[in-house]
């Protein structure tokens, strides 16, 4: 059997793939940073607000609305917990909130989103063409579509993981300076900074 990765993991690599080097081959390191600790908060009281909420913000009036899905898929070796899941006979959509004000352009967080879109269809026995990233900040919903290419990509992404975390080989740093800022590995990446 595979150890199963989580979803996150993909969106951490899309981001910079040395986090994930990090948190699997240096384990214990890794702080709670404020922005991750204004992130949790902000889960919980969206989940509040959702459950009010009818399918209709995601154009899905008659879908059921199943809150805090867990799956996990040995043929995928991925496991994710979905904020929200929209369900219509046999089809289903994974809704992910971000605390973010740009989730349409952001690649890592569509790579999370097609990856939790390929669990349901595997543990559901459903298709799952889109999911919708909610932006916490500006109340709406964005709809992203799961293409071919996107999902070779998750599973191009899972497999590169795993070939980094067996390997012990540390990846290139993300190619965008700007998010080493403020990450908690900052103090690792000597060749960066």
């Amino acid at each position: 059997m595979t150890w199963m990765l989580p979803v996150t993991d993909l969106k951490q690599w899309a981001y910079c793939p040395r986090v994930i080097f990090f948190t699997y081959l240096m384990p214990g390191l890794r702080p709670l940073t404020f922005k991750m600790e204004a992130g949790i908060a902000a889960h919980e009281r969206e989940g509040r607000r959702e459950r009010r909420r009818s399918g209709r913000l995601y154009g899905l009036p008659e879908a059921q609305r199943i809150e805090d899905v867990a799956l996990q898929s040995e043929r995928l070796g991925l496991s994710g917990r979905m904020d929200l899941v929209l369900r219509l006979e046999d089809r289903a959509w994974p809704v992910d909130y971000k605390l973010s004000r740009r989730i349409g352009i952001a690649a890592h967080f569509k790579l999370q989103l097609a990856a939790y879109g390929l669990l349901l269809e595997d543990a559901w026995d459903v298709t799952s063409d889109q999911g919708f990233l909610y932006s916490i900040p500006h109340r709406r919903a964005e709809a992203i579509r799961f293409t071919p290419r996107l999902r070779k990509k998750v599973l191009h992404v899972v497999e590169a993981i795993r070939s980094s975390i067996d390997d012990q080989r540390m990846p290139p740093p993300t190619s965008q300076r700007g998010r080493c800022v403020n990450c908690e590995f900052r103090r690792f990446c000597n060749d960066i900074f």
